[in-house]
């Protein structure tokens, strides 16, 4: 009798424990600065815009490259990305990057980093972008 009632408890255990584990995230958004000294200390690193081409070529950070994330073919581009190398997303104030980070997560990318508050921020803390 004791081992039938050992056998759910066991089991509710380990679903407790392996759920517990599945919650690691891919994706960390982090500060201007925070994410600027990272990067810069990051040889593999892979900066990407995620906004439109015009707003782009208004101003960006230095060695970006431009992926609208509300593109049709966002999905098919980023697969010209390295999944085993860190990226590093911006967009104007956080809400595409966030979901361009959750696209690249879901499509296997192993490090994922998102500029909390986009490039609004980042000029806020008067950082360097370049036209």
């Amino acid at each position: 009798m004791k081992k039938y009632l050992l056998l759910p408890i066991f089991s509710l255990l380990i679903l407790v424990v392996s759920c517990g584990q599945n919650n690691s995230s891919t994706v960390e958004v982090m500060d201007p600065h925070h994410f600027l000294e990272t990067m810069e200390g990051d040889e593999q690193s892979q900066l990407v815009d995620v906004r439109t081409t015009e707003e782009f070529g208004v101003s960006h950070l230095k060695d970006a490259q431009n992926i609208c994330v509300t593109d049709a073919d966002f999905q098919e581009k980023i697969k010209d990305l390295d999944k085993t190398k860190p990226v590093y997303v911006y967009c104007r104030s956080g809400g595409r990057s966030a979901r361009a980070a959750k696209i690249l997560e879901e499509n296997g990318f192993t490090k994922v980093y998102d500029l909390q508050g986009g490039i609004t921020s980042w000029d806020e803390q008067g950082l360097e972008t370049e036209q």
